[in-house]
């Protein structure tokens, strides 16, 4: 698995090797412009903050932590999450590595649930967590610090209710109640382990989810971590086959699809020594396809395995037991769904920008050699021609260049209904807007705590956020419009080479919003009656909702900052580069005619300035094409086992 992992991981450095390597050159070539720079700057980024995320759900007591330590931990000899009977995983928990921290683990405290900010908001607050380091050459205090996931506390009915982790409604929950009436709950509400294995150094992301009941009622699961895992492993136990609740959380929350897996863990309890190898096998597959029949699934789509006897023979180095335990099919799995799914992710928006990067590349390329063209179109001319022919040349090119600087004024007077066009797409996506509207639908649900009010006031949420996107859409398509009748102009007016404008979309963000709002509604939209403690998590869920949507929003008004940036940088290139090939025009003909350069010189001189951009464009296309390879590049799958 650590190979795989590395082979991906060798693609993308690839990748960024040969973009590093156009961006120097084009640098060099003096071919940037802010647009170029921004292209490459963002996908850079992109491809450093690349993460793989597996997510693995299930109900406690079905093997989950251990099946993380089997699968990706194996090789550091000892389990690195708490793996034993009962709940061992308390709080949404994330294995990753982040370079800028100390090796830790940070816990958020479960009494944040008491505020309307989600656990998203937290990240950007370091002083609301507690931090305890790790120390990696001690695994079994390391092994300890762990433990912490798994801790609980007892606490009284209505401050269970104010965190939105009890339901007196719920006859499941009222037969937990201790002898005192207490409430057992989580000492934390989220956990971030930043550990230094070699997989989470490549950008891994595991996410351990608590018991079933969680995905209900944690909603950074719901909304946000599981919905956007690039594989989600949904674990059921052997023993016990598929409950109400596994059903329930399959149909709502996972369901079938790409990088979606079915593991059916512990069959090493159905290892019997008084039946033969082909009767466990028979048992084996009844209960695969007896799981792949009530969750709708072919029976290929669930994996039996065993996680601790894989984990044991990985660390002691029996192959046989490894081999009984299954656990290489589903690893192949595994990598086969999330690696080249992610891979095509990334491969498709790396196509896309490299059109467009080296289009504008190469229209400035041509611009220039359009310009040399000319001009040794004009100095050829000259020949055997005198001085009064040379000066009336001199005059059409002045003439040229004042009707150029003519056509600058024009674009001053663009340049003041672009600003108004750019205050008023701020002023129909800005942050100030998202804020009234959260505020709005707090006041909303605050004075109405029944289920219609509650709901008419998400409708409304929702209704006004569309209404936002529509009217900023058309706000970018006037500016888009505008941008492109003046470079058409240009080009038609001063024979300049000009790709449109790049081109502005609110869809993926569009798109961002709808998932939200459908996983609101399936989680609450079909109830005919909430009670008070529903309406209390539906308030919780408001709060990871509404995080949701600022950051959605405020990563949308960073992408239209950054495009009103540049969306002139290609023109204003054109018009730089326009307005240097003028003067230089009437530069070198004034010499000619003033005899102090030789005409022939000058041919020359301008024949190998051609033959020099010739070459210039024979390389940018060799570099181009590098970037194409590395993303095209293909690798297959090693041994799983390795």
């Amino acid at each position: 698995m650590v190979r795989d992992f590395e082979q991906y991981s060798a693609w993308r450095q690839g990748v960024v090797t040969a973009l590093r390597n156009y961006q120097s050159w084009v640098a060099g070539a003096s071919l940037t412009d802010a647009a170029t720079e921004q292209r490459i700057g963002r996908t850079l980024a992109r491809l450093a903050d690349d993460k793989l995320s597996v997510a693995f759900v299930a109900e406690f007591s079905r093997g989950k932590s251990e099946l993380i330590n089997a699968i990706f931990f194996a090789d550091y000899g000892q389990r690195i999450l708490p793996s034993a009977a009962g709940r061992t995983t308390m709080c949404p928990t994330e294995l990753l590595y982040d370079p800028s921290f100390a090796p830790s683990i940070r816990l958020l405290p479960i009494e944040t649930r008491a505020d309307n900010l989600s656990t998203g908001d937290y990240r950007d607050q370091p002083g609301a967590w507690t931090v305890l380091p790790l120390n990696l050459d001690a695994g079994a205090d390391m092994h300890e610090v762990f433990k912490q996931v798994s801790l609980t506390r007892q606490v009284p009915v209505e401050e269970a209710k104010r965190y939105g982790l009890y339901d007196e409604d719920d006859p499941d929950l009222q037969v937990t109640l201790d002898e005192h009436g207490m409430v057992e709950i989580s000492l934390w509400r989220h956990a971030i382990i930043n550990f230094p294995h070699p997989l989470l150094k490549q950008g891994l992301v595991i996410l351990d989810t608590p018991g079933l009941n969680a995905i209900g009622t944690e909603p950074e699961l719901t909304l946000n971590l599981i919905p956007n895992a690039h594989a989600v492993l949904f674990i059921l136990a052997a023993d016990t086959g598929v409950t109400k609740s596994d059903i329930e959380v399959w149909r709502n929350h996972i369901g079938a699809g790409a990088g979606r897996l079915v593991v059916l863990n512990k069959i090493d309890s159905m290892w019997d020594e008084l039946r033969s190898e082909a009767e466990i096998n028979l048992e084996i597959e009844r209960q695969q396809a007896n799981v792949a029949h009530v969750l709708a699934l072919e029976p290929r789509q669930v994996f039996p395995v065993s996680a601790q006897k894989a984990l044991v023979g990985k660390i002691t180095k029996d192959a046989a037991l490894l081999a009984r335990s299954r656990l290489e099919s589903l690893e192949g799995a595994l990598f086969n769904e999330l690696i080249p799914a992610k891979k095509e992710i990334v491969r498709k928006q790396l196509a896309e920008e490299l059109q467009a990067l080296n289009g504008a590349q190469t229209a400035m390329l041509n611009a220039r050699v359009r310009g040399i063209v000319e001009q040794l179109h004009e100095l050829k001319s000259l020949r055997g021609k005198n001085q009064s022919v040379i000066a009336h040349m001199m005059r059409r090119i002045d003439v040229e260049k004042k009707e150029f600087d003519a056509s600058l004024f024009k674009l001053q007077a663009t340049r003041a209904v672009f600003t108004r066009l750019s205050t008023e797409l701020y002023t129909c996506m800005g942050m100030d807007i998202v804020r009234d509207d959260i505020e709005q639908v707090r006041e909303e649900m605050q004075r109405s705590r029944f289920f219609t009010g509650v709901r008419e006031a998400m409708r409304g949420y929702f209704e006004r956020i569309g209404r936002n996107f529509d009217a900023a859409e058309h706000k970018t398509l006037e500016i888009s419009e505008m941008m492109g009748v003046m470079y058409r102009r240009f080009a038609n007016e001063h024979g300049l080479t000009l790709a449109l404008p790049m081109p502005f979309s609110l869809e993926r963000y569009r798109e961002e919003i709808a998932g939200i709002e459908a996983i609101y509604y399936k989680q609450f939209g079909t109830a005919t009656l909430i009670t008070t403690s529903r309406v209390v998590l539906m308030e919780k869920f408001f709060d990871t909702i509404a995080s949701r949507v600022r950051g959605c929003f405020k990563s949308a008004n960073n992408d239209a900052e950054a495009w009103l940036k540049v969306i002139m940088a290609p023109l204003e290139a054109q018009i730089r580069q326009h307005k240097d090939q003028l003067k230089h025009r009437l530069a070198s003909i004034q010499r000619i005619h003033d005899a102090t350069d030789s005409l022939e010189q000058k041919i020359d001189a301008f024949e190998s300035s051609q033959r020099q951009l010739e070459a210039q464009k024979a390389r940018l296309n060799e570099l181009a094409g590098a970037i194409s390879i590395a993303i095209n590049a293909e690798f297959v799958a090693l041994d799983v086992a390795a």
